[in-house]
């Protein structure tokens, strides 16, 4: 194979994944796309050569990958966007060397095998460390699909991961076997190949098509006042007229029958400090416009700082103050407000990378993080989920702060908490109308699925929506128009086989990837010793 044509490929790969991603890709492409890469690597096998030499070409599909499906992330910040498409695109294809070096020792197909257990282990480590940006996590991928993957309630994103390189690997080995003499070679992988689609597809059919959510009503109004996150959100000076504009577009909605009010990440953007929050004016007008619903909770976000005592510790994350007096944390916050004096407070804990939080080795990476209203660095966060509970009724929720929403096994501990309902306040104006808003909110949908819990989403601007349990997604907002809307959708207090579960199955490949690592070095030093006996004779 020449290299133009494994140029070519890669290439072919690269676009592949692109045109497939959400939200208006064509996801079934997503079955054959790591083909193209698969040829180069059974070429490179044949020739028994190095097996670096296929990191230039996964690195060009994997660039490729990342460019055409997050570029947006360079509106925020262009260094940062630049990073996370380098970097991202080098760790993926560490991953594809890896199987690569395990493909080449392995016999039979075994080596095929290695690369989504390769693969699998690595998203669930980029889901943990201080690099984490799970955006590409491939069972994400159909998120638009959303009828197609009704079994997430089983297996979550990793299931989705399984299922394509499952197809993948099927349709290689067609390719592969093809010989126009014997169409029993190609026959057998294809037809596995066309049933490992749809069996799963039909099955998840019939599964949305017979799910009935009980009937729990809460009735939700969310607010979108959409605030220019760049030149206005966190302009002194300008904080009590953004809680007007919120009051004012809630307040025609407002009426006894609400249960909850939910406004979008740090709408009191201030810089509110915790423990004298209900002394600051936009809380009282909050609390004032409660009073139409006398029972209604409200949810939103807030920029809050906490100072340390003299006697406490600080955090790690913590730092003084421009005099040097104390020590003090600040939090992008979800809080909850009633009429009375009462606070409930849960602090981010999945924190943006190089935006929210900068790891310790790489502090000289401060200067380019996003200024989020002079809250760049490390942020404070919370370390355990902090489910808000209605004292009166017992409804519990989730508050999912932004990126927050994209990690499944994360969020179930909300619910395993016993959060009967999903809340999530995002700002995602940073991106401009690109796909990042959008992908972002498509991504919900899974995590509807995957918990069974209905979901209300309030964004600074679009899309702020409703998604039921089976994923369905209702009032849609559009994007740069300031809406308010309301639904009436249900709790559920069922734990799906998921949620009790989490990440099972990346967990089971990070053991097997013990296995197909250890084999593989341990062939390679037999070939090894072979070869040096016969350089001996």
């Amino acid at each position: 194979m020449s290299f133009i044509k494994k140029l070519g490929l890669s290439v072919l790969s690269g676009l592949l994944f692109s045109v497939a991603w959400p939200e208006r890709g064509f996801a079934p492409l997503i079955f054959i796309a790591f083909v193209p890469l698969l040829l180069i690597s059974y070429d490179l096998k044949k020739q028994r050569a190095g097996t670096l030499q296929i990191t230039f070409f996964a690195y060009i599909a994997f660039v490729l990958w990342n460019t055409l499906t997050t570029y947006w992330v360079w509106f925020s910040s262009p260094p940062g966007g630049v990073a996370a498409i380098v970097l991202l695109s080098l760790f993926f294809t560490i991953v594809y060397t890896a199987f690569q070096f395990t493909y080449k020792y392995l016999p039979g197909q075994w080596g095929l095998l290695s690369l989504p257990v390769y693969w699998i282990a690595f998203e669930k480590f980029h889901l943990e460390w201080d690099l984490t940006w799970p955006w590409l996590t491939l069972g994400n991928v159909f998120s638009e699909n959303y009828k197609w993957v009704q079994w997430y309630e089983y297996t979550g994103v990793f299931g989705g991961t399984t299922w394509i390189f499952t197809a993948n690997i099927l349709f290689f080995i067609a390719l592969v076997k093809f010989d126009k003499a014997d169409v029993k070679k190609v026959l057998y992988p294809g037809l596995i190949f066309t049933c490992i689609i749809l069996i799963p597809i039909i099955l998840s059919i019939v599964r949305y098509n017979g799910y009935a959510e009980k009937t729990v009503p809460v009735n939700v109004l969310v607010v979108q006042p959409n605030i220019d996150p760049y030149n206005e959100k966190f302009a002194s000076g300008t904080y009590i007229q953004q809680t007007e504009k919120f009051i004012k577009l809630a307040q025609p909605l407002i009426d006894p029958t609400i249960d909850y009010i939910i406004g979008p990440e740090t709408a009191l953007s201030a810089g509110i400090e915790e423990d004298f929050i209900n002394e600051y004016t936009e809380v009282q007008l909050l609390r004032k416009m409660l009073k139409a619903s006398p029972h209604a909770l409200l949810v939103t976000g807030a920029s809050s700082y906490r100072h340390y005592k003299k006697w406490e510790t600080p955090s790690a994350t913590a730092r003084k103050d421009r005099q040097g007096n104390y020590f003090y944390d600040s939090y992008n916050t979800a809080l909850q407000l009633d009429t009375t004096e009462l606070v409930q407070y849960s602090h981010k804990s999945k924190l943006v990378p190089g935006v929210e939080r900068m790891p310790t080795w790489a502090g000289f990476l401060e200067k380019y993080a996003i200024d989020l209203g002079g809250m760049t660095g490390s942020l404070g966060r919370d370390t355990i989920q902090h489910v808000f509970e209605n004292h009166n009724s017992g409804m519990k929720i989730a508050p999912s702060i932004c990126y927050e929403s994209v990690y499944g096994e994360y969020m179930g501990e909300f619910v395993k908490k016993g959060a009967q309902l999903v809340f999530i306040i995002t700002n995602d104006g940073w991106w401009r109308d690109t796909p990042g808003h959008r992908q972002h909110c498509s991504y919900a949908r899974l995590r509807a699925i995957e918990s069974r819990r209905s979901i209300a989403r309030s964004a600074n601007t679009g899309i702020s929506c409703f998604i039921n349990q089976r994923g369905e997604m209702f009032q849609a907002t559009k994007y740069w128009e300031p809406a308010a809307i309301k639904q009436t959708i249900n709790a559920n207090t069922e734990l799906t086989f998921y949620t009790l579960h989490g990440d099972y199955i990346a967990r089971i490949c990070n053991w097997l990837l013990l296995l197909f690592l250890a084999g593989a070095v341990w062939l390679k030093v037999k070939v090894f010793r072979e070869r040096k006996k016969q350089v001996k004779k």
